[in-house]
C-alpha cells in the first residue's frame, strides 16, 4: 500500500512568500518566510524606512533555494503594531523577542542592511549566543564618523527625488552616473514584482523616528565590535553617502576574521546594483 506525502511545496520566491503575524507580549510582529524549513534560519534586517516589501526579491531567492529565510517589520513599522523605539538598542530588544519568544529560535544567521546592520550589530553584542553567521551591508559601526549626518543627506536627495518624480532609493542608494541611474530603476521595478498581499507603507511619524535612532547611534560611544566572533561578511559600494564606505573598512577592521566586498563605482546600494555577483557569494557564505 502506498502513501502520498502531503508535505506543503517549498516556496522559494520571496513574491509568494505569505503574509503572517505573530504576537509576543502585546506586541504583534509581520513576516514573511520561505525557502527549506530548517533549525536555523536566515533573518533579514531591513534599512531605514524599508517594509517588507523592500528586500530585492533577487538577492532573497538567491539564499531563499538552500536557506530558510524571515523576513520582518519592526515595531511601528509596516504591519508591525506599536511605535518605532527611541533607539537601535531598543529596536534590537524587540527583534530578541520576536525571534526567541515569537518564532522560538534559539541561534539564527542574519543578513542586514543600513540601518538594519546596526541593528543587527546591537543584537549580536548584547546575545551573542544567538547569532551564528553575519552579514552587514552598507553599514558602520555604533558611534561611526559621518553617520549622524543621515538625516540631512536622506531629506537632501527626498526633495530631489520629489523634483525629479523619481523614487528615493534611486538617489540615496545608487550613484547618479549612467550605470546607478540604470541600476536604481531596475531596482525599483524589482520591488514590485511582488502583486498581492503587500505591505503597509510606512508613515512619516515611524520614519521621523527612526531617523533620529540612527542619528542618536551615530553619536553614541562605539560598541566593543571584539565580541563578534562569528563568521562575518561586510560588503558595500565605495562612494556611500548615507553610511561613509570607510565604516565598512572599520567594521572589517574591528571584526576578527571578517571578509570585506567593496564594489566600484557603487554608493549605499552596491549590493543591489551588483546583485549579480553579491547574491551567490552571499549565499555561499550563508550556505556553507
Amino acid at each position: 500500500m502506498s502513501t502520498s506525502s502531503t508535505a506543503e511545496p517549498v516556496i522559494t520566491s520571496y513574491a509568494k512568500a505569505p503574509a503572517k503575524t505573530v504576537t509576543v507580549g502585546g506586541s504583534t510582529f509581520a513576516y514573511r518566510e520561505l525557502g527549506p524549513r530548517e533549525e536555523i534560519p536566515v533573518v533579514f534586517f531591513v534599512h531605514l524606512a524599508a517594509t517588507l516589501d523592500n528586500w530585492d526579491p533577487h538577492i532573497v531567492d538567491a539564499i531563499a533555494k538552500n536557506r530558510r529565510v524571515i523576513t520582518f517589520d519592526q515595531l511601528g513599522v509596516g504591519a508591525s503594531s506599536g511605535q518605532v523605539p527611541d533607539t537601535l538598542e531598543e529596536a534590537a530588544d524587540d527583534a530578541y523577542r520576536f525571534i526567541t519568544q515569537g518564532l522560538g529560535f534559539a541561534k539564527i544567521d542574519i543578513f542586514s542592511f543600513s540601518m538594519g546592520g546596526m541593528i543587527a550589530q546591537d543584537l549580536v553584542v548584547t546575545h551573542p549566543g544567538l547569532v551564528r553567521k553575519l552579514v552587514l551591508t552598507g553599514t558602520g559601526p555604533r558611534g561611526g564618523k559621518g553617520i549622524d549626518k543621515v538625516v540631512g543627506v536622506t531629506y537632501g536627495d527626498i526633495f530631489r527625488s520629489v523634483i525629479t518624480r523619481s523614487d528615493p532609493k534611486e538617489f540615496l542608494f545608487f550613484n547618479r552616473d549612467s550605470a546607478g541611474k540604470k541600476a536604481g530603476k531596475a531596482f525599483v521595478e524589482r520591488l514590485k514584482e511582488r502583486t498581492v498581499d503587500r505591505d503597509r507603507p510606512m508613515n512619516n511619524k515611524g520614519f521621523s523616528r527612526q531617523l533620529k535612532a540612527i542619528q542618536r547611534f551615530g553619536r553614541s560611544t562605539p560598541s566593543d565590535l571584539s565580541v563578534i566572533t562569528q563568521p562575518t561578511l561586510i560588503a558595500n559600494g565605495d562612494n556611500d553617502r548615507m553610511v561613509p564606505s570607510v565604516l565598512s573598512e572599520d567594521l572589517h577592521r574591528r571584526i576578527a576574521g571578517s571578509q570585506l566586498i567593496i564594489y566600484p563605482h557603487s554608493g549605499h546600494g552596491g549590493v543591489f546594483q551588483y546583485w549579480e555577483k553579491f547574491a551567490p557569494v552571499a549565499a555561499t557564505f550563508l550556505s556553507n
